[in-house]
């Protein structure tokens, strides 16, 4: 077994409770996507029947059948690895650091992306919204948040609505946490990930909004329909951004597969003006 799978397959062994089947595990992703048998049969041009089989553990899946059912099923590529183990089979996605010499050539490419949106901000973070890494500017719209909150891992999703960091000055706060909470719903709803279920529980007993921070659109302007802009107080100046998120197309690797590039740029020229000359300030 490659060295890079080792650790996954550990954790892909981890990931599968006792007793559980590769057909249960089946089962239940084609249930989480809404398919019928028949649906997912269909899709993945086999016969139901023969998925049923699969399903109730009549039939034991190929290494091949387990990664096609995955592919139409679009199960993240750590949960294949655990449905590979559960059959039996070796996983066959590595992961590896985002400094190991393998990911060398992406690395790069996360940096260029990250350092070229300068003077605007811009993170990299993992499958539970942990900072992975970003720019210069990043650090500056920190300050004032708790220690403890910045301490890593810092957790993107905890850091924006914790009473304790950004929620007070975000500007529309309510409008910004339930924003940041569909998006974590529908990769709870895609993935089932855990550590994401109890990070939606921690973020839901913060309080929604409080003091000034519950304003209403952005600088007046009306975002509605079109997008959920970020209004957020930095020494004293309201800046308004819109986001994008970045991923790599056809990652075969895990770690590259649960990476996102969160980039944020300027919603009014008056913020634009502002980033220049705070990231000016800072050189």
């Amino acid at each position: 077994m490659e060295a890079g799978l080792v650790p996954c397959y550990r954790r892909a062994m981890a990931a599968v409770p006792r007793l559980t089947t590769v057909g249960s595990l089946l089962r239940d992703w084609r249930q989480r996507r809404h398919l019928s048998q028949l649906a997912l049969a269909c899709e993945a041009e086999i016969s139901a029947r023969h998925l049923s089989f699969l399903e109730t553990g009549r039939s034991g899946p190929s290494r091949e059948m387990i990664l096609h059912l995955a592919e139409q099923l679009r199960i993240p590529l750590r949960e294949r690895n655990a449905l590979l183990v559960a059959a039996g089979y070796a996983p066959v996605f590595a992961e590896r650091p985002l400094e190991a010499p393998e990911l060398r050539q992406a690395r790069k490419a996360v940096d260029l992306i990250l350092t070229g949106h300068e003077p605007y901000p811009a993170l990299a973070i993992d499958r539970h919204w942990n900072l992975v890494a970003s720019n210069r500017v990043v650090p500056l719209l920190l300050a004032g948040a708790d220690h403890d909150l910045l301490r890593p891992p810092i957790n993107v999703l905890r850091l924006s609505l914790h009473p304790a960091g950004l929620a007070p000055r975000i500007r529309n706060l309510s409008e910004w946490r339930a924003h940041l909470l569909e998006r974590l719903q529908r990769q709870i709803d895609a993935s089932a990930d855990r550590t994401l279920i109890a990070l939606m529980k921690e973020l839901r007993s913060y309080p929604a909004a409080n003091g000034a921070a519950t304003g209403g659109a952005a600088r007046d302007r009306d975002y509605a329909g079109v997008l959920v802009p970020l209004q957020v107080s930095v020494g004293g100046i309201d800046l308004v951004f819109f986001s994008t998120t970045t991923v790599f197309g056809t990652p075969l690797d895990i770690t590259l597969s649960e990476l996102a590039l969160e980039s944020f740029f300027p919603a009014d020229s008056a913020t634009a003006e502002a980033l220049r000359r705070i990231s000016s300030e800072a050189t």
